[in-house]
């Protein structure tokens, strides 16, 4: 908790609660950087990537095993609660650390992937994905609104860039807080993840005429924000109708905005998920649609642009098989649950790597994403016991 609490100052900007660590930003660079001291505390061998993912290594008596991962992300949301990504970088260390005295024939790693939220640049995962495919250069050219590359901020921390695949490991499990209210509604510390949804995002902008806020009758508007008003209520029901989906418009921008003028251009974000490939489907197919109909409601047109997708992941049972076989030793109830966000392990599944997830009870009705999130130091310790078990099997 003491080391949580000490990543959570970093990022705390003026006027926060919470803490800022941008993705490949020097806030996240300090968390990276303070754990690589915890990691070296531990006796393990400290590495980094050329895309600035951090490792410490536990080595095993084997170099042919393939390894075993565990870890998280320390990048954050705007303004972003302490347990997100740091809580499974900190179990990874704790759990890691009682295997120490211990010589097995796998190595077994602690990661801590940059980038993770994607706000920045557009795209989340990014170390996740460069571990896995690599990065492209159109990826590296990426841009954030400053106009400072994917490129240009791992240069200005020190890292090449140039990630190619490396050796995956053979088995990754990841902590992470529930970001949800199930587990505290069944009073249950912990769950096994059996699968993560599908998700993709997209840009879309809305062209209407700029025109004075008082003379222009409101039947002659092209208003672009009414439009895009229009379009959120029918994305909405949309999602509503397709069973297990949610659609969310979190970015909403008016091109030179002014309280007395009628807006001519609006930008916005879209982000929709579904626990089916074929749900997926039906709502990424629905979205385009929608936004047309909405702007020609009002007189205006649309441009909707695909930015990310991933298709739905179910994650390794043999994992979850040993996650519970954990638990069920140290007395701890261990139920299933699908994710409803993404992370890491999904990016590793979908690379063919068996990986497995451990959630962790949010508390305060499982607000994540906010500075009060929170989870309970019983949960916590419950969570590195069950997990430094079954690395401890998987050597």
């Amino acid at each position: 908790m003491e080391r949580l609490d000490e990543l959570a100052r970093i990022g705390r900007l003026d006027g926060q609660d919470g803490s800022t660590r941008p993705g490949l930003g020097p806030a996240e660079q300090e968390a990276c950087e303070l754990v690589e001291g915890w990691l070296a505390d531990e006796g393990l061998v400290v590495s980094w990537d050329a895309v600035g993912n951090l490792f410490g290594r536990l080595p095993g008596s084997d170099p042919a095993c393939p390894e075993t991962w565990t870890g998280s992300h320390l990048d954050t949301v705007p303004n972003g609660g302490r347990f997100d990504g740091a809580l499974g970088v900190v179990c990874a260390i704790e759990a890691v650390g009682t295997l120490a005295g211990e010589r097995g024939p796998s190595t077994v790693a602690v990661v801590v992937f940059r980038d993770e939220e994607g706000w920045r640049f557009g795209r989340g995962f990014l170390g996740s994905r460069a571990v896995c495919d690599g990065l492209a250069t159109a990826e590296l050219e990426r841009s954030d609104a400053d106009g400072i590359s994917v490129a240009g901020a791992l240069a200005a921390l020190g890292h090449a860039g140039h990630a190619a695949r490396v050796s995956l490991p053979g088995t990754f499990i990841e902590v992470h807080v529930e970001q949800g209210p199930v587990l505290e509604g069944e009073d249950l510390p912990l769950a096994a993840v059996s699968s993560i949804v599908g998700m993709a995002g997209f840009s879309c902008t809305f062209h209407g005429s700029a025109g004075h806020a008082g003379t222009v009758p409101m039947d002659a508007r092209r208003d672009a924000f009414a439009a895009c008003a229009e379009f959120a209520g029918l994305l909405r029901e949309r999602s509503i109708a397709i069973a297990g989906s949610v659609a969310t418009i979190g970015d909403v921008r008016i091109a030179e905005p002014a309280a007395n003028v009628v807006p001519g251009r609006v930008q916005a974000t879209v982000d929709v998920r579904a626990p089916t490939a074929e749900a997926l489907a039906a709502l990424v197919e629905a979205t385009p649609a929608l936004a047309r109909e909405a702007a020609a409601r009002h007189g205006c047109s649309s441009e909707v642009e695909p930015t990310w997708r991933s298709e739905p992941v179910t994650l390794s049972a043999a994992v979850a098989g040993a996650l519970r076989h954990a638990a069920d030793e140290l007395g701890v109830p261990l139920p299933g649950l699908v994710s409803g966000a993404g992370h890491d392990a999904g990016i590793l599944a979908a690379a063919g790597v068996d990986s497995g997830m451990l959630f962790v009870r949010s508390l305060n009705g499982g607000a994540s994403h906010r500075p009060d999130e929170l989870s309970g130091e019983a949960d916590l310790a419950a969570a590195i016991d069950v997990l430094a078990a079954a690395l401890r099997g998987a050597r």
